[in-house]
Formats: structure tokens, C-alpha cells, sequence
């Protein structure tokens, strides 16, 4: 049935389920069809992923990056496979996570997400959960054994004194040890430098030893870093494909200059990997620039822009785009697990945002399950957002006290340098233990009052 067929229809057949498929009209039209789809994929000698592009070379940057920074010798290993090979050997014992490390360099995109598509949510958990993609700017992220939080104190106003208090509150929970980053409403430069002196003066204030990050365009973060800003991580959102990426503003050139712009700062203590990037499915098919791809290969495919720039943070903002790319909890899910195995695969240190819009048929319960199977996938870090609900974006995700949750379930801690720092604090007890909040000396030293001029 599918002896004929391009990779392109294979990868789209034989994926689950979703919204965004159905949409382009991409998706498989029965659970046989895709069924033949995926035993046919599991029958594809990884090598033709390299001899086949699913965009042209000469037409796309992304594709050109992915086939250009291929490393024959890391592949190897695995260049005798086929894509059934390649699942089976990532859940088997040989493939520690030191191996699939070892592996990544010799990966493409698109072999990650044909082997995604022949797994179950438990393999796709398994398999990640061996993988530590360790970063470090002011602490270490990826090790074993630890869980971080992204500290999101979003205002819709960007009034300091509603940041801070988030921020404060998100600290007594033990949340900030992967960013305090904020989204800011308004994208003036003065607006931005504002509230990136804000974040900069509070972690130097206590010497907290984490980053901050203004998540706004990256040419907008080159400007401020022209101004001299004390820019710690740069943002910026971006996709599969030459098309979508210029949807969002960005070519491989302006990401390099931002790349250097800020490395040139040398802001980081133990380390300098300073990008920050979110993805998503569904952002290509939005802007019409998915050639055709399923959501979640296209999707994948964003995951070699990210490695080449050997980013601080990566996540996938997994729900955010809405009920037409991803229809329901189960959807996110799926989605949001193959997400994170993907990235891991290609060495990339992943966290999620496990979100969803209010018009999408899922709740908190959902999130709470979501939440629960990746931290069991080791899941670098997820958003910490007040209540579950970001009241400037508009969107439900996780909250300070998700974070608390998951630690103690897992027996999962806070970064170590972000951990010692806690504990100096007396936000947590010698065990690691949160204390009553209050009880800490930043709550009893920090006045938000203080910074309502800056």
C-alpha cells in the first residue's frame, strides 16, 4: 500500500492522531491506513532520511543546516538500521544515555520523529528518561535526579511591583532555578530595558544564582545588548522550516548574530550557553509553511536549529496554539511527550510548557497527568505561573506549586547551585524541605516597595 510512497506521506500517515493534521489534510483516514503506515515506516533504512529531504536543500536554510552539520562517524553505529531498528535499540539496554549522546551528532531530525511515531507514551517516556543534556550559564541544568522551574511572573501592565511579587512568590516556592523570565505586553526598548534591569537588579541584589531573560524579538535583544543592557539569556521562538522562521522574523544569520552579541557579554559564571528557544507544534502549518510535513515532524525539524546554537534551555509551549493543531488533553499529551523525547534525542536540554488554551477541551486534571509522566520522563523544567494561569497571556499552564508537587512525588530536586542557595535563604530546611513562606530571610529582608521606581 505504501510501497511507493515519500518519506513525507509515510511520516504523516503513520503519526497519531491531532487536530492540526486533519486540518492540513495530511492525516492518516482510518486506523488501518495508519497502521500500514507506521509498519511500512518501521521497514525504512534510516539512510534514505539522509538522501531524501521532505523540504529541497536549495530551497531551505533549515534543511541545508540539518544536512550540512550531519556527522557521518556519530552515525555510524546505527547506519545499518532501519527505523524499527532504531526504536527497538533506544529502548534496549545497550542505548544508555550516554549513547544516544554520543549518537545525536550523527541524527537527523526526522529519524528522531519517524521512531516517535512506532512508540507507545510509555516508550516514548522511557526511552527519554535516560537522557541528561547537561547546559550551565550561572548554574547546571540536565543532571540527573533534578527538576527545574522556569519562574513566569508575567504582569499585564509589566508593573514592577506585580513582578516582583510574583517572583518573590515563585522563590518561596523553590521555582526560579532555570529562568526568571518574563513576557513582556509592551515591546518598547525602553519597556524592555526596564524590565530587564528589574530581574538583573533582584538576582544580583541576592546573588541568586540563576538568569533572567526579557522574552521578547531577538532583534529587539541585540538592540538592548547595543544599549548595554545586562541581557543574561537570549529569547527567541523558532520553527521547522526557512518559511516559518521568517514568519517569526528570524533567518540562521540573525540568530548567529544574537547568538554573538550576547556570548560577548560574558555574563554567565560557570558556563555560556545563552540562548533560550521555545517551539510548538503547529506553529509552521499556521503560517503556512509546512510543505505539507505532519505537525509533529515539521516540529522536530526546529529541534537542529536549537541544537546548533547549543542553547541554555529549550521547551516546546505544547497547547498554546490552540484546539485547531491540538484538540484535547489526550492530543497535548501525545504531542507534548513526543516533544520532549524528540529533543532529548537530539542532546538538547528539554523542558516543557505544559499549557492549553481556555477554548481547548482539556482542564488541570490533564495537566496533572501530563505533568506527572514527564517528570517520570526526566524532564529538565517546566513554567512555574501563579495559580496555573498566566493573566497576561491568557493561557493555562502549570504553577509554583506543580513544581512543589513533582519534587516531592519524584524525590526530584532544585538545581545544585540554586538548591545550596535555598537553603542559605532558609527557604527550605538542611533536607531540602520547603519552609513555611514567611519564614526565609528573603521574605524578611526583600521590600517590593523597593523597586517600584525602577
Amino acid at each position: 500500500m505504501f510501497k511507493s510512497s515519500s518519506l513525507k506521506e509515510l511520516l504523516a500517515k503513520a503519526s497519531p492522531p491531532r487536530s492540526g493534521d486533519f486540518l492540513a489534510g495530511v492525516a492518516a483516514g482510518s486506523e488501518e491506513e495508519r497502521v500500514r503506515a507506521q509498519m511500512a515506516l518501521a521497514d525504512v533504512p534510516l539512510k534514505r532520511f539522509l538522501n531524501e529531504a521532505l523540504v529541497p536543500y536549495e530551497e531551505d536554510e533549515v534543511t541545508r543546516l540539518i544536512m550540512d552539520t550531519h556527522d557521518p562517524v556519530a552515525f555510524e553505529p546505527v547506519s545499518g538500521f532501519t527505523v524499527g531498528d532504531f526504536r527497538n535499540w533506544l529502548l534496549s539496554d545497550a542505548a544508555t544515555g550516554e549513547a544516544i549522546l554520543k549518537l545525536s551528532p550523527g541524527l537527523v531530525p526526522e529519524m528522531t520523529a519517524a521512531a516517535s511515531k512506532l512508540m507507545r507514551n510509555q516508550d516514548l517516556i522511557y526511552a527519554a528518561s535516560k537522557i541528561n543534556a547537561v547546559t550551565r550559564f550561572r548554574n547546571t541544568m540536565g543532571l540527573p535526579g533534578r527538576f527545574a522551574c522556569r519562574l513566569q511572573p508575567n504582569h499585564p501592565t509589566d508593573d514592577a511591583k506585580g513582578i516582583l511579587a510574583s517572583t518573590l512568590d515563585g522563590l518561596s516556592y523553590g521555582c526560579g532555578d532555570a529562568v526568571i523570565g518574563v513576557n513582556p505586553v509592551s515591546a518598547s526598548l525602553m519597556n524592555l530595558a526596564r524590565v530587564n534591569h528589574i530581574l538583573a537588579e533582584l538576582i544580583e541584589r541576592y546573588s541568586i544564582p540563576t538568569q533572567s531573560c526579557v522574552l521578547t524579538h531577538v532583534t529587539a535583544t541585540i538592540e538592548l545588548i547595543e544599549r548595554g543592557a545586562p541581557v543574561d539569556l537570549c529569547f527567541q521562538s523558532i520553527a521547522g522550516s526557512e518559511k516559518a522562521n521568517r514568519g517569526f522574523g528570524v533567518t540562521l544569520s540573525i540568530l548567529r548574530e544574537a547568538h554573538e552579541a550576547t556570548l560577548s557579554l560574558k555574563r554567565g559564571t560557570i558556563g555560556d550557553n545563552v540562548m533560550y528557544f521555545e517551539t510548538g507544534q503547529g506553529a509552521a502549518l499556521s503560517a503556512d509553511a509546512a510543505f505539507g510535513i505532519d505537525q509533529q515532524t515539521v516540529e522536530a525539524r526546529s529541534y537542529a536549529v536549537a541544537r546548533f546554537f547549543k542553547p541554555f534551555l529549550v521547551n516546546s509551549v505544547v497547547g498554546f496554539i490552540g484546539p485547531e493543531y491540538l484538540y484535547d488533553g489526550k492530543e497535548i499529551a501525545r504531542a507534548s511527550l513526543e516533544d520532549h523525547f524528540c529533543g532529548k534525542v537530539m542532546g538538547l536540554p528539554m523542558g516543557m510548557d505544559i499549557s492549553y488554551t481556555n477554548h481547548t477541551n482539556a482542564d488541570q486534571d490533564d495537566i496533572d497527568l501530563l505533568l506527572t509522566a514527564l517528570g517520570a520522563a526526566g524532564c529538565s523544567y517546566v513554567m512555574g505561573v501563579p495559580g496555573n494561569d498566566d493573566i497576561m497571556l491568557s493561557y493555562q499552564s502549570t504553577s509554583y506549586h506543580d513544581v512543589a508537587y513533582l519534587r516531592k512525588l519524584l524525590g526530584k530536586r532544585p538545581v545544585p547551585e540554586f538548591e545550596e542557595w535555598l537553603h542559605k535563604m532558609g527557604i527550605t530546611d538542611p533536607e531540602g524541605q520547603l519552609l513555611p513562606p514567611g519564614a526565609g530571610r528573603l521574605a524578611l529582608e526583600m521590600s517590593v516597595g523597593d523597586y517600584a521606581g525602577v
